[in-house]
């Protein structure tokens, strides 16, 4: 097994900070296998996003139904949810650089029969719809790796930084990618956008392939079974449960996720956004400038930090900090529910966009270093799913909610729900109010 890199030492305190050290935290990039990952996240966050406006676009030019779109979304959901799981148990007891490998070909093998379908002309919605779960399995498995495999080539001290220079390329991604996929159908046809996808991915498969093996712990390995056959693949599988077990057990993970599952399900609004500008800042129905204002208004605030992040990934109480972000994300959503005009809820929504990054960087940090490394897939992959499935219940919760009380109300009654449930945890689960990182990633 290829040991972790050398972790640096920890820095001087006492000595004055130049105002370059508050930029990006760039201090994970001298290690050479989070680099190239990295590096090569920043071409696929944005060449390798296009079909995530290319599948909705194809099938509502098929059918001409936003129902079928929305089915794509519970396609999607319903492939990764067990791909997570599964994927979570496997990268416990196999190679976590194998695994990714094998993800990424299936994704761009994906991309690429998407591509082929969209040049043949089908007008199929169950081949599309096939292959949307196709991609949702390769997801699921790439991000629950991928969160199990980082912390085996980045240092504990630094998984802050490295969280938050990961967070900055997918919010950047999420933007650009869709605004330039938008000029680009136009020019090059929707069908090509998956080829791009495919492309894009080369350089992933590339930096994947140059990680150090990364095989699993001898314990972990043991436990599953280190034989083929059936009885290892029962195993495995019976291992599922135990991420659950682990994370709901710890109480310090638990007040995490419950941190983090408080600003999500009550605190994230987007699904009343049409309604509120239309009704609330009269946007014209259907959408314009206020309702793009209001979508655009949250990533913009997650890049100005991610600009930041060495302002705070230094910092070594993280789970006071990331509880304290969650407040704070809460009384933004209050301020956009009082936002008298669009600029006022513009910049609430800004500011919550700043502060729910420090609350990923932190929530990213935590749960990475906090766990053994022989569950550390089992407990992503669990995590995968309550993430995932947060703001799907927002955005039901807050629709309902909406049509009973209005946006606003229901609005400024999640920020509020935020606050005051990320409050009583941080004073009822003293290990997350007192949790802090060391240089060698222990639990305080």
């Amino acid at each position: 097994m290829t040991a972790a890199p050398a972790q640096a030492a920890p820095e001087q305190r006492g000595r004055p900070r130049s105002l370059g050290s508050y930029a990006v935290d760039r201090r994970p990039l001298a290690i050479p296998a989070f680099r190239r990952l990295w590096l090569a996240s920043v071409v696929s966050a944005v060449g390798g996003s296009f079909s995530l406006i290319a599948i909705p676009a194809q099938l509502f030019a098929l059918t001409g139904s936003s129902a079928t779109v929305a089915l794509s979304s519970a396609v999607s959901f319903a492939a990764l949810a067990p791909a997570s799981l599964l994927a979570g148990a496997l990268a416990d007891v196999t190679d976590r650089r194998r695994l990714l490998l094998i993800a990424h070909l299936g994704l761009g093998a994906t991309y690429l029969l998407l591509w082929i379908q969209a040049a043949a002309g089908l007008r199929s919605v169950a081949v599309l719809l096939v292959l949307v779960a196709c991609q949702g399995v390769s997801y699921g498995t790439i991000m629950t790796t991928m969160g199990a495999a980082v912390p085996r080539v980045v240092p504990a001290h630094l998984l802050p930084a490295a969280s938050s220079l990961s967070s900055l390329v997918r919010n950047t991604g999420a933007v650009v990618g869709p605004l330039l996929a938008g000029l680009l159908i136009p020019v090059v046809g929707l069908g090509n956008l998956y080829l791009f996808d495919a492309t894009a991915l080369i350089m992933v498969v590339w930096a994947v392939y140059r990680l150090p093996p990364l095989p699993a712990r001898e314990r972990a390995r043991h436990a599953a079974g280190a034989g083929p056959g059936k009885g290892a693949v029962a195993r495995v599988l019976a291992g599922i449960p135990e991420g659950f077990r682990y994370l709901f057990t710890s109480p310090l993970l638990a007040a995490v996720l419950g941190v983090d599952m408080a600003a999500m399900v009550f605190g994230m609004p987007y699904a009343l956004f049409p309604e509120l500008a239309q009704r609330a800042f009269g946007g014209p129905a259907g959408g314009g400038t206020a309702l793009g204002l209001l979508y655009a208004a949250y990533p913009a605030g997650v890049f100005a930090m991610g600009m930041m992040s060495g302002a705070f990934t230094r910092a070594r109480r993280h789970g006071a900090l990331m509880s304290a972000a969650a407040i704070a994300w809460g009384g933004t959503v209050v301020l956009l529910a009082l936002a008298p005009s669009l600029w006022a809820a513009v910049a609430a929504l800004a500011a919550g966009g700043a502060v729910n990054f420090l609350l990923s960087t932190f929530r990213n940090a935590i749960t990475q270093a906090a766990t053994s490394d022989e569950l550390r897939g089992r407990i992503q992959g669990s995590l995968m799913i309550v993430l995932i499935g947060g703001p799907q219940a927002a955005g039901m919760l807050h629709g309902f909610a909406g049509a009973v009380v209005g946006p606003r109300m229901a609005i400024g009654v999640g920020g509020l729900l935020t606050v005051i449930t990320v409050t009583a945890l941080l004073l009822t689960v003293p290990q997350l109010r007192r949790y802090q990182s060391t240089a060698a990633g222990d639990i305080q």
